[in-house]
């Protein structure tokens, strides 16, 4: 039998993911910044090289984020389709449990911490 979670659970952790995710796309955002100055201070080809694997990176993060995002978000309308189809004490009822978006954003948050370290190493060195 597959794991399950109380509804209302779900929906919270959603909602954090969620929270979670809206920050560390606002993150991107400032190292993004951050990583400009850089470029604008330094021109080596050293510089350069590192400067191209941070943007390609935080490329990919970027994406991963929107994709993570609609994950969560089509767990959330599966969670309120079940409510409605179903109202009677939806705050007791239990569904599978979405260890598929966990995981996710398990795994997401373990390699943006690592960037940000790199990133942090890198940006100490030249700015």
């Amino acid at each position: 039998m597959k794991e399950q979670e109380k509804i209302y659970t779900q929906h919270n952790e959603n909602t954090e993911w969620t929270s979670k995710l809206k920050f560390y796309k606002e993150e991107l955002e400032v190292l993004k910044t951050r990583l400009a100055e850089i470029t604008s201070k330094n021109n080596n080809q050293e510089v350069l090289k590192e400067v191209e694997h941070f943007q390609n990176q935080f490329i990919i993060q970027r994406n991963n984020i929107d994709t993570i995002a609609h994950e969560v978000k089509m767990n959330e309308e599966k969670l309120m389709a079940e409510i409605k189809s179903n109202p009677v004490a939806a705050d007791h009822r239990k569904v599978e449990y979405h260890s598929k978006e966990k995981d996710m954003v398990n795994s997401f948050e373990k390699n943006m911490n690592e960037i940000r370290s790199e990133f942090n190493r890198f940006a100490s060195k030249w700015m």
